[in-house]
């Protein structure tokens, strides 16, 4: 699984200047994923940063440089989208993306643990 590793650096230094951020890392869309108080906040995904943010700004996003939509099974996920390094490489255009997904965390419903069922017989 191969990802930006610099990139993920510079996401971790902003994310623990944050106090008050519980933060924890994971392994997951072929990349690592940064997780701020047990929801997916902002990810690397090979070169890009993969963002979560409210789906309700998606046209003004959708205009940022770099933004990529997010598609999955053929659909555009709202509220996902990749971001090129042409779109974060000036800490002005980095600051944003982070506090874009920082500002959605607080209102981000956590992913529901899928817990295996078990079949007892």
């Amino acid at each position: 699984m191969a990802y930006n590793t610099s990139l993920a650096d510079r996401i971790r230094e902003h994310l623990y200047e944050q106090t008050k951020l519980k933060i924890t890392e994971k392994k997951m869309f072929s990349g690592l994923a940064f997780m701020v108080n047990g929801k997916m906040c902002i990810n690397v995904s090979h070169e890009n940063l993969m963002c979560r943010f409210d789906p309700n700004k998606q046209e003004e996003v959708a205009e940022r440089k770099g933004y990529q939509p997010m598609v999955m099974k053929g659909r555009e996920l709202k509220g996902y989208c990749y971001v090129t390094e042409d779109g974060f490489k000036s800490k002005r255009d980095f600051d944003y993306w982070m506090k874009l997904c920082l500002d959605f965390n607080s209102k981000a419903k956590a992913a529901k643990n899928k817990a295996k069922k078990r079949v007892v017989k």
